[in-house]
């Protein structure tokens, strides 16, 4: 447990981390663990390919910090999708169907001016929930 009264905080080496001081991820006291935005940056690259590689990137970055708190895709409530260009929509829907279609999260996907990167054109958030012990799923 880190700071903070029972919140977890997850690291994941990414490049903005520190210099921006956040957390990949942070689990509350009651189960919720919100994930930060995702981009496809892993080891400092960004991931080849187009719009939907880059939504299977990203979405592996940030069901891997769930994973470090033991958590999978299934427990994930809500998602939220930035895309650059509203003509990749189906590309990045088609990625989040293949991750989340038994799933069903909550969901939104919203066109931006740009991400931080202008080589990327998707970053994901998601927020997922872990039931406490003894209590209802």
């Amino acid at each position: 447990m880190s700071p903070g009264g029972g919140v977890r905080r997850i690291a994941s080496g990414g490049p903005w981390e520190d210099a921006y001081g956040y957390s990949r991820a942070v689990e509350l006291p009651g189960g919720l663990v919100l994930v930060s935005g995702c981009t496809s940056v892993v080891d400092g690259r960004i991931a080849e390919g187009g719009p939907y590689e880059q939504a299977v990137t990203a979405f592996g970055v940030a069901v891997e910090a769930l994973r470090d708190l033991g958590l999978a895709a299934e427990h994930v409530v809500r998602t939220r999708m930035y895309l650059t260009h509203a003509g990749d929509a189906d590309d990045v829907g088609r990625a989040h169907k293949e991750l989340f279609g038994d799933v069903r999260p909550a969901s939104s996907m919203v066109v931006v001016a740009g991400l931080i990167d202008p080589s990327l054109v998707v970053e994901v958030e998601l927020e997922a929930f872990r039931a406490p012990a003894g209590g209802p799923a």
